[in-house]
């Protein structure tokens, strides 16, 4: 396997798609992964890597060093939310923008194109007036398309979906080749002379025509791992997760940004950290409530517990206190409430609007039942 992929030509080919494999032995999604992985190496456009599964992968592991290796646009599928892919990538130095992904959701009756290329805009990212974590870094200079393994119970809307990818990649490089040959002849664009600024250079297409057999596969033992990734589109870098979170889960860098310092300090099943945190930036991607596994939502204003809030169950904050405490208490340390964390959260924050909870209420009231 390792001299196959010191040999393997993956710059040569026009677009490399990454298969995560799930963390189950579940038959029908290995098959479902395996019949994606022989239809597409059959394309000769692709380079195909199938990998671990990315959230259990530690940083200092073969696969996530070959991805980091891998130059230009990638398509990464895994089981896991788009945005929660995304940023898993990130927090390993895997960089890029979010491209946009037409695939849906058998059961979304938004069929509209145009709508979800206006819900997709500007990389998915929330958008409001606070500066983002995100804003302060170089732009990316490469594409990142994300997909979900569980929308699609067969192979073809996958292998379609990488195929249209491809084909816009492609159609992207002619226009680069275009730019290169201006370049060359001394009259470079203003987008190329920033990048040699930075000290980049040239997207330099490779040959597109040269055949890979197979997938290149890269295994090894993983263990199933549970720790908060951070969407630093969302984050505002306000700290209240090292705050709330006594664990030593997070810490800060160089540049006295939050990051997830020591995953493996996370307890396993916790989201607590997530639900407190006021811009929904803190994902637990194998969490089973989607808004803190990583589904789309609205910053600041998306359901973290279930409908049995309307019937007298904690809010959010308390739920999270109670989580917290539990797995204090399991730890051999004191339970501490609300007394640690929260109240900087609380105190002079100001009234924000009604959440979709408050107007579910506010609906229910009116109807008088």
């Amino acid at each position: 396997m390792n001299d196959q992929l010191a040999t393997a030509p993956l710059a040569t080919r026009a677009l490399t798609v990454v298969l995560s494999l799930g963390q189950s032995q579940n038959p029908a999604k290995r098959q479902l992964e395996q019949e994606i992985v022989d239809r597409l190496v059959t394309d000769p456009r692709l380079t195909v890597l199938v990998v671990p599964n990315l959230y259990d992968l530690t940083s200092d592991s073969e696969a996530i060093a070959h991805l980091r290796a891998t130059p230009g646009d990638l398509v990464v599928l895994a089981w896991l939310y788009e945005r929660a892919t995304h940023w898993i990538l990130d927090r390993h130095g895997i960089r890029g923008r979010r491209g946009t992904v037409y695939l849906r959701d058998d059961m979304d009756d938004a069929d509209d194109k145009e709508t979800h290329d206006e819900a997709s805009e500007a990389n998915g990212e929330a958008e409001n007036d606070k500066p983002r974590v995100a804003d302060s870094r170089d732009p990316a200079d490469r594409s990142i398309y994300c997909l979900d393994l569980r929308l699609k119970p067969e192979a073809q809307p996958f292998v379609d979906e990488v195929a249209r990818i491809a084909a816009e990649v492609l159609a992207e490089r002619s226009k680069e080749n275009e730019a290169l040959r201006a370049w060359i002849q001394g009259n470079p664009s203003e987008d190329q002379m920033q990048r040699y600024l930075r000290g980049g250079s040239p997207n330099i297409p490779g040959d597109t025509a040269a055949t890979l057999r197979g997938a290149l596969r890269l295994d090894h033992d993983t263990n199933r791992r549970w720790y908060p990734v951070i969407d630093y589109s969302r984050c505002t870098n306000c700290m209240e997760c090292i705050d709330f979170c006594l664990f030593g889960v997070y810490g800060v860098d160089g540049a006295e940004t939050i990051l997830v310092e020591q995953p493996d300090n996370c307890r396993k099943g916790c989201p607590a950290c997530s639900r407190v945190c006021p811009e929904n930036a803190i994902i637990f991607p194998q969490h089973k409530t989607p808004a803190i596994a990583g589904a789309p939502a609205e910053t600041g204003g998306s359901l973290k517990i279930d409908l049995s809030q309307l019937f007298g169950a904690p809010s959010a904050v308390e739920l999270a206190a109670m989580e917290r405490d539990e797995q204090l208490v399991a730890a051999g340390r004191e339970a501490v409430g609300l007394s640690i964390g929260i109240p900087k959260r609380q105190s002079g924050r100001p009234a924000e609007p009604q959440d979709e909870l408050d107007k579910l209420i506010d609906e229910l009231d009116e109807l008088d039942v």
